[in-house]
């Protein structure tokens, strides 16, 4: 991947999104571009489709998030040549539609992931690569504040803010690594290749985030925009501090999210 790719990919995250999340995307959005996904293409939680408008070249065949709000978001920056409302355990599509997909942070947030992943499956073609990315249980672990309070044997102290954490991030499922790989593998997929991500100085940078965040909350709700002013004089500094660790964050193993490339058996 070119350096210019990279400066853009987190560049145009950070000007876009609260810089906190505009980090992880980044980080994620440079795993795909040494990936060939193959239309048509599927993709399991859209969301507001700024993933999609930033991460690839062209839309991506069709999009699915049981939110209309989200779909509707999605299809005014074109996240998606086709954009449904609906869940991910009553896809309307034929058997074997899909020549590839992905679903890129958002499993987790799934209470009821078997008959999702069972759907997926059902719809993509034999052989097709479907690309999953997941918080693992590095995530609770490697919370600062959470570290901090058992460095001060306040163990309930840490597991109830662990608790909090994930509940805020809407998380049912910060599974370990070996978990995701079990739950992957008996949904019909095969692991052709997987890493943990995110180490724990970008997840100190998630996890204050939230709070420094609060201004890009306040934007969004006045103003429909998570950064007012996405201009080199206000986020400048930001991008630069944020470059060397973006730059550094590949595969590392006690990172806090996985990485899955898999294709359907």
């Amino acid at each position: 991947m070119g350096e210019k790719i990279k400066k853009y990919l987190l560049w145009k995250n950070i000007s876009s999104l609260p810089y906190f999340r505009g980090f992880l995307r980044a980080v994620e959005g440079q795993f795909y571009q040494n990936l060939t996904l193959d239309s048509p293409i599927l993709d399991v939680g859209i969301g507001d489709g700024h993933f999609n408008s930033v991460t690839f070249k062209s839309a991506v065949d069709v999009g699915i998030d049981p939110f209309f709000s989200s779909i509707r978001e999605s299809n005014k920056i074109g996240g998606s040549r086709l954009g449904i409302c609906g869940a991910g355990d009553k896809l309307p599509f034929a058997d074997n539609y899909f020549k590839s997909g992905f679903s890129n942070s958002v499993l987790e947030h799934i209470e009821n992931l078997p008959p999702v992943l069972k759907e997926i499956n059902r719809v993509l073609n034999p052989g097709a690569m479907f690309i999953i990315s997941v918080p693992n249980d590095n995530f609770s672990k490697n919370l600062s504040v959470a570290r901090a309070l058992k460095s001060l044997k306040l163990s309930r102290a840490a597991d109830a803010y662990q608790k909090f954490f994930n509940c805020i991030s809407r998380h049912f499922h910060p599974d370990p690594h070996e978990k995701w790989v079990e739950r992957i593998n008996s949904a019909g997929f095969e692991i052709m290749e997987s890493w943990r991500y995110f180490s724990k100085r970008s997840l100190q940078i998630l996890e204050w985030g939230h709070l420094f965040g609060v201004p890009s909350w306040i934007s969004k709700k006045l103003f429909s925009r998570w950064v007012l002013f996405p201009k080199w004089w206000n986020l400048g500094m930001l991008y630069e501090w944020l470059l060397p660790y973006w730059s550094a964050d590949q595969k590392c193993e006690d990172g806090a999210y996985s990485f899955f490339v898999c294709r359907k058996r």
